[in-house]
C-alpha cells in the first residue's frame, strides 16, 4: 500500500496546513500588535483600523477562499 502514489489532492494538504499555520501565527502577532497599540500608544484609531483591515483581508483570502469566487475552475 505504501508503493501507491498519493492522489494530487493529498499532496496539497501539507502545503495547505502549513499555510494555515503561518496565517494563524500572523493573525496572532497582529492581535498582539493591536493590544500594544491600544495600551501603549493610546489607542491610535487609524493604526488599529489599518491592522483590522489587514486581518480581515487575511481571513477572507485564506480561510474563506473569497478569491476563488472569481476563478472559473473553482466552481
Amino acid at each position: 500500500m505504501a508503493d501507491q502514489p498519493m492522489p494530487a489532492r493529498d499532496k496539497r494538504k501539507p502545503a495547505a496546513y502549513g499555510r494555515g499555520i503561518v496565517i494563524f501565527l500572523v493573525l496572532a502577532v497582529l492581535t498582539i500588535i493591536e493590544l500594544l497599540v491600544s495600551t501603549a500608544m493610546g489607542g491610535s484609531l487609524v493604526l488599529l483600523f489599518i491592522i483590522a483591515l489587514i486581518k480581515a483581508s487575511l481571513i477572507l483570502q485564506y480561510f474563506m477562499h473569497v478569491s476563488s469566487l472569481w476563478r472559473e475552475e473553482a466552481h
